[in-house]
């Protein structure tokens, strides 16, 4: 944790006050780590960091849930986030949807100290590949709301908003404010896969799938590629293997698949197709294959884990039921 260039601490969620140097600071777990070179080594560049805009005093409500859907403050811990499928807030609603949320979380693969302190927000705006943040409000069609200076505010599709890895849409200045998360994805039939090379590693491949109340499909795919992706099917086409593979061939260009130490980009990208694969048939009924942690099915016994291509192996993944 070496801040040794912070100039001050300023409290504050107005957009107004930020300046060059600047850094928003929710949780910190990201921030900290990466010090006070964070967003480069020159002005030039965006860094040193000179000054802390602390969101720790806004006194947001963590987490508002209303007929609509549920909305989430960009300062909501990943703890409390986790509390939500179980809380009474949510009872009786119907909302299938929250399935993703625990086993999202645990994606993190984090400790509770952790879970405590990093924030949905944060997450979202490191605009990792990896970020199961990520992973699950985009799955769920949510939106983000951004706040600029001058009172200005506008809102995008958290699958939008990741441009890269490490890349977002915000402007300078422009601060996270909440994300919100449609009743309508909300009461879908979900899924979920994830893999990663070793066990308690990050996350190479995540993918969601969603069948919706008006029988469309929706397969979600992160941590595999450099920024979300997404394939829609209406109720009237759903695809079979052969067109579910020929579309995501067509969405993701070779250059979309992320390369780094945890997973080469032709690894990635058979795990991608094969979980897929796995999700489409779990969504429409025809069995359930599980590769991957964090998701078993109620009820459903773990298959055996995905076989490697001759590109890489992965270790044995670590199975954990119902997401916990």
């Amino acid at each position: 944790m070496d801040m040794n260039t912070i100039e001050a601490v300023v409290p504050t969620t107005d957009p107004a006050e930020w300046r060059d140097g600047d850094a928003w600071l929710a949780g910190g777990t990201v921030l900290f780590s990466y010090g006070s070179f964070a967003f480069g080594r020159s002005v030039s560049d965006g860094g040193p960091l000179r000054r802390l805009l602390d969101l720790g005093q806004a006194g947001w409500t963590p987490v508002s849930v209303s007929d609509a859907g549920i909305e989430l403050a960009a300062t909501c811990t990943v703890a409390e986030l986790y509390a939500l499928p179980e809380s009474a807030s949510v009872a009786g609603r119907g909302w299938s949807g929250l399935d993703l949320v625990r086993p999202c979380c645990d994606s993190f693969v984090a400790s509770f100290k952790v879970w405590n302190m990093s924030t949905v927000g944060g997450n979202i705006c490191t605009s990792l590949p990896a970020g199961p943040m990520i992973s699950l409000c985009a799955g769920l069609d949510a939106t983000a709301t951004i706040l600029g200076p001058g009172g200005s505010s506008r809102t995008v599709p958290v699958a939008d908003f990741v441009t890269g890895d490490a890349s977002n849409g915000l402007a300078p200045g422009e601060l996270l404010r909440s994300i919100f998360l449609p009743a309508s994805a909300l009461s879908a039939k979900v899924a979920f896969r994830r893999l990663s090379l070793s066990n308690l590693g990050r996350s190479g491949v995540l993918l969601t799938g969603r069948l919706d109340p008006d029988g469309g499909l929706v397969l979600t795919v992160t941590a595999a590629t450099k920024r979300p992706v997404q394939l829609r099917f209406a109720a009237a086409e759903l695809p079979d293997a052969q067109q579910l593979a020929a579309a995501v061939e067509h969405s993701i260009p070779a250059e979309l698949y992320h390369d780094d130490i945890h997973g080469l980009p032709a690894w990635r990208r058979d795990m991608t197709f094969r979980l897929a694969e796995e999700i489409r048939a779990e969504l429409l009924g025809e069995g359930i294959r599980v590769s991957g942690d964090f998701w078993s099915p109620a009820g459903q016994p773990h298959a055996t884990s995905a076989q490697p291509s001759a590109a890489q192996t992965p270790a044995p993944t670590k199975e954990a039921p119902n997401g916990n």
